[in-house]
């Protein structure tokens, strides 16, 4: 009965004040122990198994309001949760299950003079925000991401979505209650008004992760004073060097554009060395017309092979649709030069057999991921192993790229002394001595209980 009444209360707070109530519930979320965390996982699959048929039900129903909405094609694909997706996201959970425990992990340990020792430990971030698009299985991968990391969460997802994410949530916070995580580990923002007050809640919410356009992210950006990891539009760009083999390219090419044309990591613009035009795109311009992809290209590609020629916001725009923008460039500069001052910094990638080529264009390329001969739809986080992840971080600051357990970790110092105070070693009474006495990435045992 008093876990009902909180539920009841925390239904008619304002979002500020739940923010509030999770804040001092996520000292006792992350102090929670692995087989805690994990058994609610275990509890979250048993119930998205079980209540399946509910969830398709309902996904039934966002798909046909999406089709009365006139919805856009490229978001309906998103919103699809079919039983592969679900299939998907749980072994996304069984993954984060089988992974060894990341917090409160040991990850420095230095002796700074006799009994004065120094320990740097990695500890959850407290209280996130995630603002995601529609897709249901963000919502799921998400929020467990959440828990095996230790973090409380407040996940807004888009309203296109909203019968779906419905059933899920409340499946996935019912379960993680039911398997002794605290009350206010989870909450879900329905109203799109929600989002402006999340937004000024930085006195409980330690990180905002939005996942959107360009304009959505720069939006959130200008409007709060939480800390802001930015997961953005994904310009990505495949670059053939002068090098290359032809029956790698062709499959990488069409797998990047076709796989999953609504992703963030499907490619929008080919670049093509000068030196290899004739010689690649006869093949690859009847791929494009059996998989009935658009072909935008400069002057000297669509005269001869066809397809519209493309403007200089063709270079700026992700289609995310059956649409790829093409260029010639004189040499493996200039490729790099178009992706870095078009390019979103998601992904990119190299078509050659030349090693140098490669190696020096994975290093000039400021992208969150750089690839050698492979699709950019692998820029994912469950396809790195990662369990699952909250999206990509094309930033520099914390956690870039895919972002799974460890991008929702930081860190505290503790320092053991024994009655030592600065001024003897101001004085010169005292030296430090900085000696490291462990290495890195020795777990603390409490949580293997």
């Amino acid at each position: 009965m008093k876990e009902k009444r909180e539920r009841d209360k925390m239904q008619n707070m304002t979002i500020k004040e739940k923010a509030a109530a999770m804040k001092l519930d996520s000292t006792k979320m992350a102090s929670q122990p692995a087989a805690t965390r994990n058994r609610a996982l275990s509890a979250i699959i048993e119930a998205l198994q079980i209540n399946q048929e509910e969830i398709f039900q309902a996904n039934a129903q966002d798909l046909a309001e999406a089709t009365e909405l006139r919805i856009p094609e490229a978001v309906v694909k998103r919103l699809k949760f079919t039983p592969q997706k679900l299939s998907d996201v749980v072994k996304g959970i069984e993954n984060l299950i089988a992974m060894p425990d990341k917090v409160y992990e040991t990850q420095l340990v230095r002796e700074l003079d006799e009994g004065l020792t120094l320990v740097r430990e990695s500890c959850p971030i407290g209280v996130i925000g995630v603002i995601f698009e529609a897709r249901p299985d963000a919502l799921v991968q998400i929020a467990s991401l959440c828990i095996k990391s230790g973090n409380c969460a407040i996940l807004k997802g888009g309203s296109e979505t909203k019968h779906t994410n419905k059933i899920l949530f409340s499946l996935i916070a019912q379960a993680a209650r039911e398997s002794g995580l605290p009350e206010n580990c989870l909450f879900q923002a329905e109203q799109r008004d929600e989002i402006s007050e999340l937004l000024s809640c930085h006195k409980s919410v330690d990180l905002l992760i939005p996942r959107g356009s360009n304009a959505f992210v720069q939006y959130i950006m200008d409007n709060t004073k939480i800390p802001v990891m930015g997961h953005a539009d994904g310009i990505c760009h495949i670059y053939v060097d002068k090098t290359f083999d032809m029956d790698k390219a062709i499959p990488i090419i069409i797998d990047a554009k076709t796989q999953y044309t609504a992703a963030c990591n499907a490619v929008e613009t080919l670049l093509i060395h000068k030196d290899v035009v004739d010689c690649l795109m006869p093949q690859l311009n009847r791929a494009f017309q059996e998989h009935h992809i658009e072909l935008r290209a400069t002057a000297d590609i669509a005269k001869q092979y066809g397809g519209k020629e493309a403007t200089d916001e063709d270079f700026n725009t992700e289609y995310l649709d059956l649409i790829l923008s093409a260029k010639t460039v004189e040499d493996i500069d200039e490729a790099i030069v178009h992706i870095n001052q078009y390019g979103s910094h998601h992904t990119d990638c190299i078509i050659t057999e030349n090693q140098e080529a490669a190696e020096y264009f994975m290093r000039m390329v400021d992208s969150a991921g750089v690839y050698q001969n492979c699709s950019t739809r692998f820029a994912d986080g469950f396809r790195y192993g990662f369990g699952a992840e909250v999206g990509i971080s094309t930033g520099k600051i914390h956690a870039r790229g895919p972002v799974g357990i460890e991008g929702l970790l930081t860190y505290k110092y503790k320092l053991y002394g024994n009655g030592q105070i600065v001024a003897d070693y101001a004085s010169g009474k005292k030296e430090f001595h900085f000696k490291d006495v462990t290495s890195k990435g020795e777990k603390d045992e409490k949580d293997k209980e």
